[in-house]
């Protein structure tokens, strides 16, 4: 998955997004170790000390465990990814839902637009 990196936010928190999702579509799955920061880094093409950034708010978050010897990997608490994963949907359908409320749609309204999209998006 190429890392499509914009201006309109800090690259950092891009970065950890990225790799939020690499671990919740199992890219990375549980207990996986991570390539090196400097490899990361240069794949994404980033500098390195952006990438330890985005580690260590992974790792504070309890994604990532460091391991001293042997770098980097993926937690295995499949509990503790399920939650973040429904932690950073919840704040985007807060987000959709408060932007959807702005532009003047009631929840019905609201609801009814997202069960035709959801059917559509089947066939």
């Amino acid at each position: 998955m190429p890392w499509e990196l914009k201006s309109d936010r800090p690259i950092y928190l891009q970065l950890v997004e990225h790799i939020e999702f690499m671990i919740f579509s199992g890219t990375y799955p549980l207990g996986a170790r991570l390539p090196s920061v400097r490899d990361m880094a240069q794949d994404a093409a980033v500098n390195p000390n952006t990438m330890q950034r985005a580690l260590a708010k992974l790792e504070e978050d309890g994604l990532i465990i460091t391991h001293r010897t042997s770098g980097r990997s993926i937690t295995e608490d499949a509990r503790m990814i399920e939650r973040v994963k429904t932690k950073i949907a919840q704040e985007q359908i807060l987000g959709f839902l408060e932007k959807m409320k702005r532009l003047g749609f009631e929840q019905k309204e609201i609801l009814t637009l997202i069960n035709d999209m959801a059917k559509e998006m089947k066939k």
